[in-house]
């Protein structure tokens, strides 16, 4: 079984719901691999099509078959609302190495709530082992 790292580059998001009626959204993705979580900043201002341009780093094997990132609108004070998510499937950066920045789907409640830019790299261990 391969194991290695998987860096996911979250650039953005276009055309999400703005979840804010009275000012722009402050949008911000959590990550998540299988027990593995991280959160990005949050795009404060940034309303429907925030910019991260930020990388996460998991550890991985290829058995973990997808990367689930949800969007969430920081609200100071009350809970942060739900924006939307979107499911990444980690199959073809197991055999390619690595994908370009590519656009997935963000949906709620199963309907399209607009989309989100990542790239993603992964490296098998044994690479490393060799001192490439």
């Amino acid at each position: 079984m391969a194991q290695g790292t998987l860096e996911v580059l979250l650039v953005g998001a276009k055309g999400l719901e703005n979840t804010d009626y009275l000012s722009n959204m402050d949008p911000y993705a959590v990550l998540k691999c299988r027990s593995q979580e991280q959160k990005s900043s949050v795009a404060s201002g940034k309303g429907s099509d925030p910019e991260w341009n930020e990388t996460f780093v998991f550890t991985v094997s290829d058995s973990t078959t997808e990367l689930f990132i949800k969007l969430l609108d920081s609200d100071g004070g009350t809970d942060d609302d739900f924006v939307g998510e979107a499911t990444v499937p980690l199959e073809a950066v197991f055999t390619e190495g690595s994908i370009p920045p590519t656009v997935y789907n963000v949906v709620k409640d199963e309907e399209y709530r607009g989309e989100i830019k990542i790239g993603l790299t992964f490296t098998p261990e044994d690479s490393r082992d060799q001192g490439f």
